[in-house]
């Protein structure tokens, strides 16, 4: 990839981006040049990840032929308001995989927190990591996705999907190309929070499992229900048999087959 593939609408939004053949991480990457260069609306992309990693600090496998991409975003909204950048990610991801491959749902979804499903599979993850920086302490968000076009991981606790899988041969180039612009229109939506509404319904159109069984994976316990949607927040809405619960982050688990495959019984 090179600078070109940055698309034209995310270069009039002020985006640009670097393309890496190898690095650690993105997100590593990106922390890097927002630390050392005050770098804000970059994105930094690599053809391969030797330490990868996802939520939780997770391990995530990173060979050449997928999409690794990471953003910082310097001062995109108060901190509270941050975690609803998943939801704009997700909803550009779920754009931009549509836009080049043709697929929709029920095909591809999206999953409570930050996931993209195809066929029930994980196709993507993100990551949001928020830092201050500099000695003015300002509030920084690096945005990471990793994205399976040609190759999925194996032995992975949510079965794993790729592109290739569904579509054949996709250029990675094209998915971030798409992936820059349909971030710049989300972000724009979103107006730093004050459209959260709109992202909300967006995403909840999109959305995996609603009205049907789940089950959230919390520190202290596991929670099984109807996943009922999200909150004005954002934050999942589990109906269980003790009332409606209200839950800000967790690993979800959608479906009866799936909770019984993740041991969920």
């Amino acid at each position: 990839m090179e600078r070109g593939s940055i698309s034209q609408e995310a270069r009039d939004a002020g985006f640009d981006a670097v393309m890496l053949a190898t690095t650690t991480s993105t997100n590593d990457e990106a922390l890097e040049r927002a630390s050392s260069q005050g770098a804000d609306r970059l994105w930094v992309v690599a053809r391969e990840q030797t330490s990868g990693r996802g939520r939780h600090g997770r391990q995530w496998a990173s060979p050449p032929g997928n999409l690794y991409a990471s953003l910082v975003l310097s001062e995109p909204c108060d901190p509270p308001k941050a975690p609803q950048l998943g939801f704009v990610a997700g909803l550009a991801l779920h754009d931009a995989v549509a836009g080049v491959t043709g697929l929709a749902a029920p095909r591809l979804v999206l999953k409570w927190p930050n996931d993209l499903l195809m066929d029930g599979g994980k196709l993507s993850g993100l990551i949001l990591e928020g830092h201050r920086l500099g000695p003015d302490r300002h509030f920084a968000v690096i945005i990471g996705t990793g994205l399976n076009v040609a190759h999925k991981p194996a032995d992975t606790p949510y079965p794993a999907r790729c592109l290739a899988e569904a579509v054949g041969t996709v250029d990675v180039s094209d998915v971030f190309r798409a992936l820059s612009a349909s971030f710049a229109y989300r972000l724009r939506q979103w107006d730093r929070g004050l459209g959260f509404a709109l992202t909300r319904e967006a995403w909840l159109a999109r959305a995996a499992g609603i009205g049907g069984p789940a089950r959230v994976r919390l520190p202290g316990g596991d929670l099984s229900g109807t996943f009922a949607g999200l909150d004005s927040a954002g934050r999942l809405l589990l109906d269980t048999p003790d009332g409606r619960r209200t839950i800000d982050a967790g690993d979800l688990y959608l479906g009866l087959a799936d909770m019984a495959s993740q041991g969920c019984d």
